[in-house]
């Protein structure tokens, strides 16, 4: 909401302008009143919507044109007084005033106008029927209000009338000619009936309602105003009630009524709480909360995230079989004004034998996203109303901020659960297939994805001493001489040659020489498609020597041509490596270290399974 309200009157000489503000002050009418009465503030915690609130008079003996045209582009709402008895200047209105103001604001922000009829205790009867078709000619006045400096009456309230007009407007919310909603008022409050159907069946039953007005207003609902509210949907609209719930259409029926019954502030604190600003825009505030990050720091998501988005996955998950269908995927993002995730996303996490994201690829996608681009993944989660469903302050409460990598080597040992692992090879040594193999897909499979479709990363969950990790492969563009920071910073580094090309390991090679051998990351070296006749490689020394020189361990032979999906032990290892950079090369080389860490990730993959199908049956 606005930090502070800016209130400008104009008018003709002698309507009385400067009398209003003087009895609002004073609340006596001034014996004496000046041309003009110097600007004044309202403190916030005198007005009834605690903000700040500067009246601003004109006068036209004291004022240039020039100081008026600056005083109308700095106000947030401008009452317009005329006098009740005074036929002039109640034409001025519109013949004067309106075009001034219009000529002298910017278009695309509009500012709100009050119809101000002064000195009501001089006359009997009302200027209403005169006033009524100019409200209706006109948009942007919110309202009309008579009242009388002399008797103080309405005077309270039309400062009220011009602070709301600001704080709630009707124009961003409401098309009187049509009497309905805007299109964007409609759009924003059918995203906050979706976040807010946790159960995704189309009604908010009585505990989403609940839930809701907990949220918005800070009170629950009693039972009986609950009816009452459901009562007033049922009298009005044929399918604004369903299953005893109010539908969407329900929904946007008690806000119509709301605003047109003048209860704007109520549309607005529901608007505002999800996170809109005055154009009906989610706010950079709510989609971008601050997130410091500094250097050798990585960020993931925190268990309340996961379980947040656990129940997103289940919430569109309709026929119940862990993976996402195009429609179901298209229904969760409906919430987003775009698709946030293409085709190479299912190249990209693992699919199920339709090419659907699985539940764990679903996870690992979000993974990724937090990893990669921190911002983006407030952003995601800033559209699926994180903050509110979650009770958290903002997006930023789900994240976490790793500590820096050098004091994980200082005290060899690591809290964190995402891994990077760059993966670097000579254009067809298999960069790719290695990917596409993380995520179970053999050769064949493979063979089906399309190149427009491919993806340069791949992450899964791989299992070391019993604890569940994110294993994230990067393919790294073989461009040898433009590798950028990115492309080097990582927890280990993947060479990857091809057996049956001479030449594919002279590249490896270069790179470790360039870029890693004085480095603290740990590199291994892939012997891919180890399937096909080897072939001796046109280097000063073979891979295995190579190796031994350089302290790495031996090379490991992988293939993915297979019948049946290729072996993730190598993705054990790297993800051991990876988490333990400080063990010696001899301990790598050593195969009771490896067969520790796999056997502790063969058992927690079959509990984890186990638990997991436990978990679907009660889902």
């Amino acid at each position: 909401m606005r930090k502070d309200v800016r209130i400008l009157l104009v008018g003709e000489p002698k309507v009385g302008k400067t009398s209003l503000i003087m009895s609002l002050v004073s609340e006596e009418f001034p014996d004496v009143v000046p041309y003009r009465a110097e600007e004044i503030t309202i403190p916030a915690d005198v007005t009834p919507e605690r903000v700040p609130t500067h009246i601003v008079d004109y006068s036209e003996a004291e004022q240039t044109d020039e100081q008026l045209f600056q005083e109308i582009s700095k106000a947030n709402v401008i009452c317009i007084v005329y006098s009740v008895n005074n036929k002039k200047s109640i034409e001025k209105v519109t013949s004067h005033w309106i075009p001034l103001i219009t000529e002298n604001t910017d278009k695309d922000s509009r500012v709100p106008l009050i119809l101000v009829g002064n000195k009501s205790d001089l006359v009997e009867h009302s200027s209403m029927e005169t006033i009524l078709p100019i409200m209706n000619q006109y948009s942007e006045i919110e309202t009309c209000v008579e009242c009388s400096a002399k008797n103080l009456k309405n005077i309270s309230e039309l400062f009220y009338y011009a602070q709301k007009a600001v704080l709630h407007p009707t124009g961003p919310l409401y098309c009187p000619e049509k009497k309905d909603m805007k299109a964007l008022c409609i759009k924003a409050l059918t995203r906050i009936f979706k976040v807010s159907d946790l159960d995704n069946d189309g009604i908010l039953n009585d505990i989403e309602l609940n839930f809701f007005q907990r949220t918005c207003f800070n009170t629950p609902l009693e039972p009986q105003a609950l009816e009452d509210v459901k009562n007033v949907v049922r009298k009005n609209l044929i399918d604004g009630v369903c299953d005893n719930g109010l539908t969407l259409q329900g929904f946007l029926f008690l806000h119509t009524l709301f605003i047109q019954r003048g209860r704007h502030e109520t549309t607005w604190t529901v608007l505002r709480r999800f996170g809109y600003d005055d154009d009906l825009e989610l706010n950079q505030d709510y989609l971008f909360p601050p997130l410091k990050v500094p250097p050798d720091c990585t960020t993931e998501l925190n268990h309340n995230a996961y379980l947040f988005l656990q129940s997103v996955f289940d919430k569109h998950d309709k026929d119940r079989d862990c993976a996402l269908s195009p429609e179901e995927l298209k229904d969760l993002f409906d919430v987003f004004p775009y698709m946030p995730w293409g085709p190479d996303v299912n190249n990209t996490v693992c699919t199920n034998d339709q090419g659907w994201i699985t539940y764990q690829g679903y996870l690992s996608q979000w993974t990724l996203t937090t990893y990669l681009d921190v911002q983006r993944c407030l952003e995601y989660l800033g559209y699926l109303g994180y903050s509110i469903i979650a009770e958290q302050e903002s997006q930023a409460a789900g994240i976490t901020v790793t500590r820096d990598k050098k004091i994980d080597l200082q005290k060899k040992q690591t809290q964190r659960s995402v891994f990077r692992c760059n993966v670097f090879g000579d254009i067809g040594s298999g960069k790719s297939g290695f990917l596409q193999s993380f995520l179970g897909r053999n050769l064949m499979r493979q063979k089906t994805v399309k190149e427009e479709h491919r993806s340069y990363y791949a992450i899964s969950t791989t299992y070391v001493y019993g604890q569940e990790k994110y294993l994230l492969l990067h393919e790294v563009f073989p461009d040898f001489d433009y590798l950028s920071d990115a492309d080097l910073a990582c927890d280990i580094v993947c060479l990857v040659y091809d057996v049956s090309n001479p030449y594919s390991f002279e590249y490896c090679a270069k790179v470790f020489k360039q870029y890693f051998m004085d480095s603290k990351t740990p590199c291994m070296m892939i012997a891919a498609k180890s399937d096909l006749p080897e072939i001796k490689q046109m280097y000063g020394c073979s891979p295995l020597e190579f190796c031994r020189r350089h302290k790495m361990p031996p090379p490991q032979s992988f293939t993915c041509n297979t019948a049946a999906a290729p072996s993730r032990d190598i993705y054990t290892k790297l993800t051991t490596m990876a988490m333990y950079p400080h063990v010696s090369q001899a301990d790598l080389k050593s195969s009771t270290f490896w067969l520790r860490a796999s056997v502790g990730a063969t058992v927690f993959a079959v509990l984890g399974f186990a638990m997991y199908r436990v978990l679907l049956k009660t889902r």
